[in-house]
């Protein structure tokens, strides 16, 4: 009996020894923020998957009808999240007719979006806040990061934008990459940002505008269908940087094509540490998350 309980304790061992060491070096990106602890797309979101080690924050822009560079996943003001300035809860039906592309930046700060919580991320703490511009966050990030004398953090940006609302809640895509590039020029000369930025979308066509104006800038291209490779190069005209799946699109043979292209995968998005640690074994390059606090488990202890 001795022996066996040695023999199991050793398997044990082994087997925990195994599991430590099941850990990879990857790009650890909070999902707008960290939305499964914080409300989304907002500074203080931004600032605690900081604190949970990303390497990259990820966050959605649109613009406002002052031309404002505003971060939001909607160019309008979501049910789940928002409230109107007479404090009543936006409602399904209603929150279209917040379209922010008509909306002066002064109007929208009138919404809150995170009081409420979300519905969909039960541990997130409610706080009372306002949809940031993209400029007042990057500052606060970048004053963050020098404070607390971290490595400063990349930024996946990503420009929200569909064809059949070009004028009505998008700009068309010139513009949209030329109001982007404007403010990114003036805040890469506080912060020496180009290097640490990606401009990604699901709409070829802001890539597309922006490559005009940056050919340095790496970009990635969101999938969410089977869209092929050589499909979006095609459209593109060009090879981007990052190939950037829907998580249930991956496979180990889309790995390996992306990377004999010359391409890093990092897919979108995946809450689950099980998840996480499937595609990492499958050779993806970063992880998209909701829950960057989870994913310090797959890391090489610093």
């Amino acid at each position: 009996m001795r022996n066996f309980l040695l023999l199991t304790f050793a398997m044990l061992l082994l087997t925990a020894c195994a599991v430590e060491e099941a850990t990879w070096d990857f790009d650890l990106q909070g999902h707008r923020g960290a939305r499964g602890l914080l409300p989304e797309n907002t500074i203080p979101s931004f600032l605690i998957a900081i604190d949970h080690g990303v390497d990259t924050i990820e966050f959605d822009l649109v613009v406002t009808a002052d031309r404002q560079i505003l971060i939001s996943h909607e160019p309008w003001f979501h049910h789940h999240i928002s409230t109107k300035p007479d404090g009543t809860p936006v409602t399904e039906d209603e929150q279209m007719e917040f379209n922010i592309f008509e909306m002066t930046y002064e109007e929208t700060r009138q919404f809150d979006v995170g009081k409420r919580g979300h519905v969909n991320f039960p541990n997130q703490q409610p706080l009372e806040i306002r949809k940031p511009l993209m400029r007042d966050a990057i500052r606060a990030i970048e004053a963050y990061t020098q404070e607390l004398d971290l490595p400063p953090v990349a930024y996946n940006i990503e420009t929200k934008s569909n064809p059949e609302l070009y004028g009505v809640m998008y700009p068309q895509p010139e513009e949209f990459a030329q109001l982007l590039y404007d403010e990114l020029t003036m805040l890469h000369k506080e912060f020496d940002l180009f290097d640490r930025i990606i401009i990604q979308s699901f709409d070829p066509a802001t890539l597309i505008e922006f490559r005009k104006l940056n050919e340095e800038i790496d970009q990635a291209i969101l999938v969410f269908d089977e869209t092929t490779m050589d499909q979006f190069i095609d459209i593109l005209g060009y090879t981007p940087e990052i190939w950037s799946p829907n998580y249930n699109l991956v496979t180990e043979s889309m790995v390996q094509e992306a990377h004999q292209r010359g391409m890093t995968v990092i897919p979108w998005t995946i809450n689950t540490v099980a998840e996480m640690r499937r595609q990492l074994e499958m050779g993806v390059d970063g992880i998209i998350t909701d829950y960057p606090d989870s994913a310090t488990v797959l890391r090489p202890v610093p």
